[in-house]
Order: structure tokens, then sequence, then C-alpha cells
């Protein structure tokens, strides 16, 4: 009896402990403000998921640290539901949902409407005729009614209603599943934000649509020059057969983009945004209680229908390795895929786990036995989770002399180690404790919550099972991690992409049509702003930084300490600053980089990687032309140990021949594929533009300099840097007193501190005339840079340039994007902004950009050159440009250590105050006049110099030379090697 009563305890016991650990985590019901919801115990986010009566999402995510809100609306359709007669439509409709309705965005819809009904059936006509001379005539017809229609439009007054509440960051994205519209707002601004929204989703109207099918246009052929977009898309092709995963690409085919029914992009529309397919979701400062109601007041209108099902024939196993091969002008990597079951099974969470067990960034297999002993220029392992299936990638770039095969050899080496359980038996938990972490940093962001909640919601994720992550994980055994690797990860069931270095000859690009540019009314405003701009919205006192009370200061033994106190968890990040960079040695930042690689006397490079990820602790070494930071951060219960395993490296850290050896083996390579890097190429070609030949960007070693290094002189460099001057930076849960007196045990430094080695000077060049600097690139676009170096910095003009730059060129209601985007069609991206220096007594520089289509350079460059010569003057623009740049001072809070670094900045301008408070103050009393001026004195007719990457194939030299006296410098002038 006694010992069945033992047992019935023991059995009960044990229930109730699983009982317990399954119901820590459970969904619960509440009722609150007339409202009912859903959350999930145990939840660090307190998030609340509602359903409205018409089926809508709204999911809140209270949070009051900065008086803004992150808002996603989120639409559970995306390219993978796209017609496979229409593909991109999905995408075409996310551009065209910024173009307004019959109440918004237009001056008069009685009589612009008849013109977009015959631009409508204009386009059936286009696409159901093939003759290519008929075809022709109907698109002169369509782009004549389409400058007929737009004489009725107002472009981008969605944008200005968003930019005067103060919104930034207004955007949207549209992947397999998901078509996402984002905005950031300030908290005051919810009833217009609000209003606004459901009016945008009533019923929009498709209008100024072939100029921005002209973006979409310019969008796809960027991709067309992305090798790295080619090669995913030959990898998902091969990968999911069945599934539009594979079978679609989210921007289209060249054939359906140049056939599009407008007619079939509103059938989307009406088929999938409807309220049961739709969710909001915000996090930010407001009251849950008063937001739902707010919410269901202005989307209760919506009316739930059935969605259309998305249905796919399952894959078929892997049964042997499938191959592709992408051809392009980047340096050559690649690829390996293993397909995994989709995102709400426990299978595709076990995936993240064997990704972190590959690739953490310290203590993973591909970090310790690829990265970390340089067999590879670079490696990584990720899991790529979708709704319906999840896939493993495996990405490795090769050092010189490797061929891709020999990438493939190590990585699936790295896998079979994996599947053998060839790894740390507490490198689970480690990865649990670094979760842990990161999960305490996403929580103190309120755009990373409503990112994650979102991500959930449209992939189907339950959140309870996401907030329940950590807590499932840290049961997972290493036994569990063999036996799945094992069951998923076999010799022959995986696809592998070489991205070859090459010329693509299957490239086509979307031809430019021919495009007369349409009026964007920039000056007008409809009666539906004025109703936007009449709602109440309370006004929040902007907060300001006061150096003196917001950092406490105190002393490290000789060193200066600044600190800001976290009160709002563990996290600690401490800084150590020098005022010394790779102009004062240009060994430093190649010693910098040597230490990830290097021991000491009593741990090796491993072990010390493993140490820190233990720890959930990390640590780097930044090095920019004029200043060096160390950065070492984790929780504050390991601080001690922390700090004293980086000093102990820092300190006793060994020379390794042979870790140089493949360090400088490594950097040849990456030196070699930057030459084959578009953008690193304008890089150079800006800095060339701005100091001349001789620039910070190619003050680098020669390479017989990097031939002759040597492995003590990098040692010394690092054992004698604590030796200079520098200060110390915390932001932690302890005062700064306390971590003075911490860190003056376990940073040890001199009485007297060595002085820096002389700084190298540059001096920025001022042109008399125009030049153009070119260089070729195997590319379908071209882009443009125009550069020019102004006046030394003066804080005076920071108001003015801060409202040059939003009224101008920064952003989609801009005037720069409005006549370069809108009306004229031709780039997908442009922008223009002056920019201060960021130190007083160096110059000021003003930036312009065009990526565009190689066939319209001269177009673009022609468009932009009259935008800085005569800039178009816009009361109601420059009012709406005036109110963002007010509202987001006012929602701005500077916080935690971007406190010190904004001091530090301050203090590298010679200010001892917060310059946004001049900033708000003086940009109240700015008029159009004023920025006018600015204008006309910084920018009107002044000397450019342009910097140009494009194919000598596609732009000829008689038009470069319409520009200026041209220069093309090879590669070994723009990269100093």
């Amino acid at each position: 009896m006694k010992i069945k009563l033992t047992l019935i305890l023991l059995l009960v016991s044990a229930y109730s402990a699983r009982l317990a650990a399954q119901t820590q985590y459970a969904w619960k019901t509440a009722t609150s403000g007339g409202y009912t919801y859903k959350y999930v115990t145990g939840d660090p986010t307190h998030s609340r998921f509602y359903t409205l009566k018409n089926g809508l999402t709204v999911i809140l995510s209270p949070t009051n640290k900065q008086p803004r809100i992150q808002a996603y609306i989120a639409v559970k359709a995306g390219s993978k539901t796209d017609p496979a007669d229409h593909t991109g439509l999905a995408h075409y409709l996310e551009h065209m949902m910024f173009k307004g309705t019959d109440k918004f965005g237009s001056l008069n819809w009685a009589k612009e409407k008849p013109l977009l009904d015959k631009i409508d059936d204009l386009y059936e006509q286009y696409n159901s005729t093939t003759d290519e001379a008929k075809r022709k005539e109907i698109y002169k017809e369509i782009d004549k009614t389409s400058g007929e229609a737009a004489k009725f439009a107002i472009a981008n007054e969605y944008d200005k209603m968003m930019a005067a509440m103060g919104g930034q960051g207004s955007n949207a994205f549209t992947s397999f599943e998901q078509t996402v519209y984002t905005e950031d707002i300030p908290s005051s601004a919810v009833d217009k934000f609000l209003t606004l929204q459901a009016e945008r989703f009533r019923q929009p109207v498709l209008r100024i649509f072939h100029t921005e099918l002209e973006a979409v246009y310019e969008e796809k052929n960027r991709g067309l020059d992305n090798d790295g977009r080619k090669a995913q898309e030959a990898m998902f092709e091969a990968l999911f057969p069945n599934n539009n995963y594979g079978k679609q690409t989210t921007i289209g085919t060249i054939q359906h983009l140049k056939n599009p029914s407008l007619k079939a992009i509103r059938k989307y529309y009406y088929d999938y945004y409807v309220p049961n397919n739709m969710g909001v979701i915000l996090a930010g400062d407001f009251n849950p209680d008063v937001m739902i109601k707010k919410v269901a007041e202005h989307f209760g209108y919506m009316k739930p229908k059935t969605v259309p099902a998305y249905t796919f024939a399952p894959e078929a196993p892997i049964t042997s390795p499938v191959q592709r091969e992408v051809f392009g002008p980047n340096p050559e990597n690649l690829t390996i895929a293993y397909r995994f079951p989709g995102a709400s099974t426990r299978d595709a969470r076990m995936l993240s786990l064997v990704g972190s067990i590959l690739t953490n960034g310290k203590a993973g297999l591909f970090d310790l036995d690829l990265t970390k002993k340089q067999k590879l220029l670079s490696a990584s392992a990720f899991p790529y989770i979708l709704k319906d299936y999840s896939a493993l990638m495996l990405r490795g770039n090769p050092v010189k002399g490797q061929s891709l095969d020999d990438v493939k050899a190590l990585m699936l080496a790295e896998i079979d180690k994996l599947k053998k359980g060839q790894f740390s038996d507490d490198l689970v938990q480690s990865i649990v404790n670094n979760q842990k972490k990161g999960i305490i940093e996403q929580n103190e962001s309120y755009g990373q919550r409503a990112g994650n909640l979102m991500n959930d919601f449209t992939s189907g994720i339950d959140w309870r099972v996401d907030v329940a992550g950590i807590s499932e994980l840290s049961k997972v055994t290493k036994a569990q991690v063999v036996a799945f690797a094992n069951k998923y990860l076999n010799d022959n069931n995986y696809v592998i992409v070489y991205k070859r270095q090459g010329e693509d000859k299957n490239v086509v690009k979307v031809e430019k049509p021919p495009i007369t540019p349409v009026e964007v009314n920039a000056g007008e405003q409809s009666a539906f702003v004025k109703t936007i701009n009449a709602l109440p919205s309370n006004p929040i006192k902007p907060l300001f930084l006061d150096y003196d009370k917001d950092i406490q200061r105190a002393k490290a033994g000789p060193v200066d300490l600044l600190s800001v106190q976290n009160k709002d968890n563990s996290i600690f990040r401490l800084y150590y600053r020098f005022d010394m960079g790779s102009w004062n040695n240009k060994l430093l930042p190649y010693a910098a980089s040597y230490l990830q690689f290097l021991g000491t006397d009593k741990m090796s490079s491993e072990d010390i990687s493993k140490a820190f990820y233990k720890l959930a602790s990390t640590f780097n070494i930044s090095t920019s032309n004029e200043y060096t930071t160390v950065n070492i951060g984790g929780l504050q219960e390991n601080f001690n140990a922390t700090v004293t395993l980086f000093e102990n490296l820092l300190a006793n850290c060994k020379a390794d021949e042979q870790a140089l050896a493949s360090y400088k083996a490594r950097l040849k390579k990456s030196r070699e594929n930057a030459k084959l890097n578009k953008s690193a190429i304008m890089q150079g070609l800006v800095n060339y533009a701005q100091y001349g030949i001789n620039n910070p960007f190619n003050n680098v070693l020669t390479d017989e300099e990097l031939d002759n290094i040597k492995a003590q002189d990098l040692v010394d460099i690092l054992h004698s840097l604590a030796n200079y001057k520098h200060i110390a930076l915390y932001y932690g849960p302890q005062t700064a007193v306390q971590t003075g007196a911490a860190l003056a045990k376990l940073h040890k430094v001199p009485a007297t501190f060595t002085a820096y080695p002389v700084a190298k000077k540059f001096t920025r060049v001022k042109p008399a005339e125009n030049q153009v600097l070119f260089a070729n690139y195997d590319m379908v676009q071209a882009e443009i840079n125009w550069i020019r170096n102004e006046e030394l910095y003066d804080a005076e003009k920071t108001a003015t340039a801060d409202l040059l730059n939003n009224y101008f060129g920064g952003g989609i209601s801009s005037i720069v994007f409005q006549n370069i985007r809108e009306s004229k069609a031709l780039a997908y991206s442009t922008y223009a902004y002056y920019s201060q220096a960021s130190k007083m007594g160096q110059n000021d520089t003003f930036v312009a950009y065009v990526g565009t289509q190689a066939d319209k350079m001269n177009d673009a460059i022609k468009a932009m050159n009259e935008l800085l010569n005569n800039m178009p003057e816009s009361e109601k623009g420059l009012l709406a440009a005036r109110d963002n740049v007010r509202k987001s001072i006012e929602t701005e809070r500077v916080t935690q250590d971007d406190i010190l670094f904004n001091y530090l900045d301050a203090k590298q301008k010679g200010l001892n105050y917060d310059i946004r408070k001049n900033t708000f103050a003086a940009s109240s009393k700015l008029s159009l006049a004023d920025v006018k001026a600015f204008h006309d004195t910084e920018l009107k007719d002044k000397p450019y110099t342009y910097c140009i990457v494009a194919s000598e194939k596609r732009v000829s030299e008689e038009d470069l030379k319409k520009y200026g006296s041209v220069s093309k410098p090879d590669l070994k002038t723009i990269f100093g090697y």
C-alpha cells in the first residue's frame, strides 16, 4: 500500500510538473475596454491579439520608451499567390497602394475616372495584341491618355500626409506570402494615421500607372545586375519545383512586366485585401484599450470574404544533388540548400537551432573550423523559414586558389561532423544563453517587437510557440540534434548553386518604353488632406539631452569614464575609444582584424571564442580613419569575466605565423573581390572626387606592403593599444562610480599615456569646373553620383540643411523623387542631400544619386541638373517637410549608449549642447525663401564631379564628355593596390 501511494504521489508530482511546463506559456483570454483579446502567459512583450467582427487581426504590443509607434499593415498574400499568367502582380499592387483613392490623390475625380477607365481598356487591348506595330500604337495611346489623366492626379499625396504627421520610413515590401505596409509614426498622430490608412485600403485607385510600371522595370533591371538575387532565384527554382516559391519570382517575368493588366491587379486586391486575410500590428507608446477601439472604428467597414486557397503538389524527395550555375561580374561563391518542413512545425524550430550550431558568430562549426581557421574567405549557414517549406542554406566564398568544389567539400565535411555529433556538449546551452540575451535586446526596440509579431502572423507561426521557444530549446539534447541532422541532411538530398564569375549571356533587360513625363501637381492638395490635418494631434514635448545631467562621470584609474545607467535589464556595453585610426597607422586595422585569429599561452583562439560564447558575450575592435573603438558587451553578471577574458587576450595574444599567412591570403582574395564589386568601385570614385587621386579609400597597404607584414608587428600594436590615451564608455546596470572601481582593477593602463602617431592629412578638393570619373562595369544599369565639397562645418546651417534635405532630396515625398521617378520614370532609386561634416574644421558635402537604365542616363542626368539649378517651389510641400522635421525631433528619444555617442559627436563639432534643440527652435522660423536661398547658394550653377559606374558597351564616350572632362582611373588607382 505504501509503495502504491508513493508511486501515485510520484506520478501526480510528475504530471503537475509537466502541466506546469505546458501552462507556463499558454494562451489565455481576457476582456478590457469592451474588447476581448488573447495573450500568452509569460510573454515579455505583453502583446494582445484581437480578432474584430469582420475577421481583421489586430496585434498590440505597448511600450512607452519612445513616443512613437511602429505600424505594420500586413496582407497574407504575396508572389506565391500571383496568377501564373500575371507574375509580379502582388508587387505591382504594393507600388500602387501609395497612389491614393477617389478621395485623395486627385484634383477632380469625376474628370479623372473616365480617363483611368480608358487606360484600363487600353492595357487589355495591349495585352491581347501580338502584332508589334499595333502594340506600339496602343502604347502611344496609353502614354497620351496617361498624360491627360495625370493632369488631375496629385502624386505622392499619401507620402506628404505621412511626412506632415511626422512619419518615418514610409515603405512597403512584398515577398513570397506577405505584402506589408510599414510606417513609424508619432504616438500623437494615431487618429490621423488610422483615418488615412482606413481610406487607403478602402478602394485604391491605380493612377499614374505607366510611370510606376517603369519604376518596376528599373527594379527588375537592378535585379538582373544582382548576382545574389539571381543565385537565390536559381536555388529556389531547383528546391521547390512544385511550389510557387520556385515557379515564380516576386518581381515577375519580363514578359509579364511588359504586359500588365490593371483589371487583374484590381481583382487580386478584391480577392486578398480582405479583413480576414489582413493584420494591423502596432508596437509602441499607446494604451491598448484605447487603441483597439480606434482601430475597430476605422477598419470596421471592411467586409470579410472567402480567400482563394493556395494549393500545391508536395515536393518529391531530392534523391541526388540538383546542380545549377549562375554567371555574373561579382566574385564567385557557392550555395548549398536542404529542404525542410514549413514555419509552423517543430522541425522548423529545430532547423533554427541547427543553423546556430553551424554558425553563431563565435562557436559554431563553420565559425571555428572554416572562418576561424581561415579555410574559406567566408562561410555561413542560416535557416530560411517559409510557411510551406523551409531551407537550410550553406554559403561559402573561396580563398585564392580554391575551386568551388573545394568550398563544397569543406562545408559538407562540417555537415558530416554535425551528423556525427562532433561539436561541444555544452554548445546548445550556450546558444540558449545567447538567445536569451538576444531576446532582451530585441524587446528594447518597439520596431523589433512589431517585426517579430508581423513575421509570425504572415508565416502562420503560433506566437505562444515563439515565446516558449527558449524554454523548448533548453530541453533539446545533443542526441536529438544529431538524430534530426541525420534525418534531413543526407549525402544526396541538396541543391547546389555555383555562382561563377563571368558574363551572363542570358540577361535580357526590360527595354525603355517611350514615356512622356506626366504632371505631378506637386503644389496641389485634395480636400481629404485638409480633413487629415484638421484632426486633433496632441503635441509631444521634445526632450533634449543635457550632457551634464544625462551622463555620469567617473575614473577608472587614469582613464576618464562616461556612463549611462541601464535601469531596464541586465545588458551592459563597454567601449574603449581612441582618437587614433588608420590615418595614424595603416597597420592598425589589420592588427585589429588579426586579433580574432590569435590565442594566448593558456588558450587557443578557438577556446577564446567558445569562452566568450558561453558567457553570452562579444568583443570587437573597429578602426575608422580617425578613431578606434573596442566594444565589449554581455550580461552584467558576467562583466568581470568578460572584461578579464578580453583584457587577457589583448595583453597576451601570441604571434601566429600560420594564421597570418592565411589572413594575408584571405585579404588578397577580399581585395580582388572588391574590384569586382560595383558598390566598392563607386565608393572609390566618390573618394577620388572628394579628395583627389590620393584619398582615404586607397590609403591602404600596397601589395608589397601587405606581403611584408610581420606577425610580431601586428601583435606589438595590439599589446601597446591600451598604452595610448583613450576614454571608457559604459552603458549598463551599474553606476559610473561602481563601474570605474571595477574597471580600474581589470583594465591595465600605464600611468602616462603614449602620444598618438602623427596622422596623415587628407584635404578635400574643389574643382573649378565639372568633371567626370568613369569606371567600366558589366551591368544593365548606370549609377551616377553628383559630388561637391562645400564650405567648412557651421552649426548655424544645420536647421536649414535638414529642412532642405527633407523637402528637396530625401524620401519619397521629396522634389527629387517626385520629378525623377514619379513624373519622368527615370529611376527606381534617386535622392539628394546636403551632408554636414562630422567634425569641426572639415568640409560639408553634397551628394545626389540616380540609379537608372543605361539608355536613360542622359535623361536622368538632365533631370537632376534641372533640379540642382532650379528648385521647384511648393509652399505646401515646404510646410509638410517642416512638420516632419519638427515632429521627428519632438518624438525622437536619444537613449542608452546613444547618449554617449551623441555627446562625442557634438564634442567633435565643437559643441557642448544637443544640436537638435537649436534645429527645433530655428526650423519653425524657416520659410520656403530660406530654403530656396540655401539651395541657390550651395547647389545652383555649381561645378560637380559626376561619378559614373556603367558598362562601356551601353554608355558612350561622347555622352560622358557632355558633362565635363572625363577621367577613367584604373582599378589600381581607385583601390590603391
